[in-house]
């Protein structure tokens, strides 16, 4: 079948990538070492080895360019993947575009997002490891539910903590974590030291990914048993999540097509890390391809964030990184795309954004619902609003396009359904929905207090 009557491009089982591709093999300049945050002296294997197991430590500093994943994993893997890759082609006819635009489409897992790709084989070590317990925080409850679900999956207790506003916008997500036997409870809590001193300083603050880490990695180290797993930022997440961008590339062969643009919505960066870095070592090679990366105007890390080093989380347990960051006291606002809100950007995606081989994009809320609206009216499904950002960027590439008159490949990650944002929609479609942004002075402020290296 020609590629112009496929809609569903799929994959057969046995197709699914037997090795992870690992970034750090072909990057023009290396990652700046990350630090310990009490020295900022460069971290050693084994100041990690309190919170993550010693295997995800060792593909975290790797530079092998392919990382085998296990046999186990890709039998669970076998459950959702590979994800199925479409053809939009009523959303083509909408926008009158002559462009090819594709969707890699990873809400078919059974946690509805990309997010299982990693949280799998996190635990799968962990438990290897003879860890039975796992901490973690979670924005809009994706990586939570993913969590969740791979404990159960290999036997361990899950522990959640959820940034509160989206507990409060989005609570069946939290309903899906306890149906697979995971806790989750809303953030900052009374639970750590870190949550009280949060709650004390603003009562009402609607929570932040940067809290609900410090309170992960808190409890962790409290406990022997008990590992700390975070969903996006570091390099072994990044490595994890390449099996999308690999399928891919091996998708758009089957159509005899290959994509001009790649996008990708962009939080911590994991999900556009997982579709765009495979195509990393095409555009180091000379393809003209452009590799976009979307965040919302109020969480812009990349478009108005600084370069330099700075914590994961508000409390300074974290190493420092070197990346792009709003500064991590910042408490974003209350977007509805919760899995966005973070401070910092993963240190590999930062490092590839200085270097000029990737490109960012900060869009507002409104017009991101609206091509959220118009996806799920021409395509059928309805987007997660993290999602949505990746779909606006699209549309406005296609009718860019448009105006020039020329054809363009456009392929964008459709990281996770929005069967439970319908808060978010309603709030929408209702009128409610601000544009938020993002000023100089609140930047100056949120970056007072980043680390002096």
């Amino acid at each position: 079948m020609s590629r112009d009557e496929l809609t569903k491009i799929i994959l057969p089982e046995d197709k699914i990538p037997k090795f992870w591709y690992n970034i750090q093999a072909d990057m023009p300049h290396p990652l700046e070492p990350g630090l310990h945050p009490q020295t900022h002296q460069p971290l050693a294997p084994s100041d990690l080895e309190p919170i993550f197991a010693r295997e995800l430590i060792l593909q975290e500093v790797s530079s092998e360019r392919f990382i085998e994943i296990p046999r186990e994993i890709r039998e669970l893997y076998k459950q959702y993947r590979p994800a199925p890759l479409f053809r939009a082609r009523q959303l083509e006819a909408a926008l009158q575009s002559n462009c090819r635009i594709y969707y890699k489409y990873e809400g078919v897992s059974p946690v509805g997002s990309h997010k299982l790709n990693t949280a799998l084989p996190q635990v799968y070590y962990n438990k290897a490891q003879g860890i039975k317990r796992i901490t973690t925080e979670t924005g809009a409850g994706q990586w939570g539910t993913a969590l969740a679900l791979a404990c159960k999956h290999f036997g361990l207790e899950a522990m959640i903590y959820m940034v509160k506003v989206s507990f409060y916008q989005k609570p069946y997500r939290r309903s899906i974590m306890e149906l697979y036997g995971g806790r989750c409870i809303p953030s900052p809590s009374n639970l750590t030291e870190s949550g009280r001193q949060a709650l004390a300083k603003d009562p009402e603050t609607p929570g932040s990914l940067a809290i609900a880490i410090s309170e992960a990695v808190e409890d962790a180290v409290t406990r022997d048993d008990t590992n700390y797993s975070l969903g996006s930022v570091l390099n072994h997440v990044c490595l994890h999540q390449s099996i999308i961008g690999q399928e891919v590339k091996m998708q758009m062969e089957m159509v005899d097509d290959y994509p001009d643009i790649i996008i990708g919505c962009c939080g911590g960066g994991s999900n556009f890390a997982g579709i765009a870095f495979p195509f990393i070592p095409d555009k180091l090679a000379g393809m003209n391809i452009r590799l976009i990366a979307v965040e919302p105007t109020a969480c812009p890390t990349l478009t108005q964030g600084v370069y330099a080093y700075d914590y994961g989380d508000v409390a300074g347990f974290t190493p420092l990184m070197k990346m792009y960051t709003l500064g991590h006291d910042f408490i974003p606002s209350g977007i509805h795309a919760g899995g966005l809100r973070y401070h910092g950007e993963s240190p590999l995606v930062s490092r590839l954004y200085h270097d000029k081989l990737i490109e960012a994009v900060a869009v507002k809320q409104n017009p991101t619902f609206e091509a959220a609206v118009l996806f799920a009216q021409t395509e059928s499904i309805v987007p997660a609003p993290e999602s949505a950002h990746a779909i606006r960027v699209a549309i406005d590439e296609a009718l860019k396009a448009r105006e020039e008159g020329v054809s363009r490949t456009i392929v964008f990650n459709l990281s996770g359904h929005g069967h439970l944002d319908l808060f978010s929609y309603d709030k929408y479609l209702s009128g409610e929905t601000e544009d938020v942004e993002f000023s100089d002075v609140e930047l100056q402020e949120s970056l007072r207090n980043l680390p002096q290296i």
